[in-house]
């Protein structure tokens, strides 16, 4: 039995019932299959295993949110944390089978805490090219006594060949306009005024400060021990995909890769071997049929932290 939550708590929880039918709709695979037959599923198994089995090529952009080099839980599983080259050799093990399934023309966003960062443009630019690091700040977590908070992550961006794409118009970012400067003839430079406010749509930078890590009052907030924001995958989304893209994600999670691609209109494989988390990303899914709100980003804007 589930405990009951707090009325403001919103944080999606399955009862055994509710998993194990969510689970039948997960898919587990045992030969090579075609794209058609893994194409907006979630893959119940270990990535690396059902990686083997997808077919060459597939994917339009890699989006990973691996395990940090730290000793967590996940599920029922622990991954513990390693001596760095360690680390980089498991990072590569992956890497490289992600490689085989990407388009020539892909784009690939790798997550990352402040240590494990230092770690990934070695291994990642043996197969891609490294394009940027997005750093954002993730206000969220404990204070330390003798170090400083740490409320910093990064997403290194690569791209698999020269020719990508990359959509900045979808991705741009509104602000207040503090200097309303006009031409000589009177019209606004620059800037634009709507319903009363004066804005202007800038080109975002590689540091974001308008995101909120998932929690109790947020409908898609889970257990998840490192679950990311929609809003956050939403921009690496709109920035490098077209719709009708096929957006991977190896380290599924609760499914906030999966999700935010059926919701912006693409298609997703998504992989997880951890049951629990495989039933939320299909639970997840069901609920986006019916509501495909993302926090924080309305009518095509991404609006402020906490909007």
């Amino acid at each position: 039995m589930l405990k009951p939550k707090a009325p403001r708590n919103k944080t999606l929880r399955l009862s055994q019932e509710e998993s194990e039918k969510c689970l039948k709709e997960t898919i587990f695979l045992t030969h090579p299959v075609s794209i058609n037959d893994a194409c907006n599923k979630i893959i119940c198994q270990d990535c690396f295993k059902a990686m083997d089995l997808l077919p060459e090529a597939c994917a339009d952009l890699l989006i990973v949110d691996p395990p940090y080099n730290l000793t967590k839980d996940f599920g029922t599983s622990t991954f513990k944390e390693r001596g760095s080259r360690e680390y980089q050799k498991w990072l590569d093990k992956w890497l490289g089978k992600a490689n085989r399934l990407l388009k020539s023309n892909a784009s690939i966003y790798i997550c990352s805490d402040w240590k494990t960062s230092l770690l990934i443009p070695e291994v990642a630019s043996k197969y891609f090219i490294l394009q940027n690091r997005i750093s954002w700040e993730r206000e969220k977590g404990r204070g330390a006594q003798n170090n400083w908070k740490n409320c910093l992550e990064d997403i290194w961006f690569f791209t698999k060949g020269k020719s990508y794409y990359f959509n900045i118009e979808a991705v741009k970012v509104q602000r207040p306009v503090l200097a309303p400067y006009r031409t000589r003839n009177g019209t606004p430079k620059d800037w634009v005024e709507e319903s009363g406010e004066k804005i202007r749509y800038t080109h975002p930078s590689n540091i974001w400060t308008d995101i909120s890590v998932p929690f109790w009052s947020m409908p898609e907030n889970t257990d998840h021990p490192t679950q990311k924001p929609e809003k956050l995958i939403a921009k690496l989304i709109l920035a490098s995909s077209r719709p009708g893209d096929i957006i991977l994600d190896p380290f599924s999670g609760s499914g906030t890769t999966a999700v935010t691609a059926y919701k912006l209109d693409r298609q997703f494989i998504g992989i997880e071997k951890e049951k629990e988390y495989a039933a939320l990303a299909v639970k997840r899914l069901q609920i986006a049929e019916g509501n495909r709100q993302i926090q924080g980003f309305e009518d095509g804007i991404f609006k402020a932290r906490n909007a």
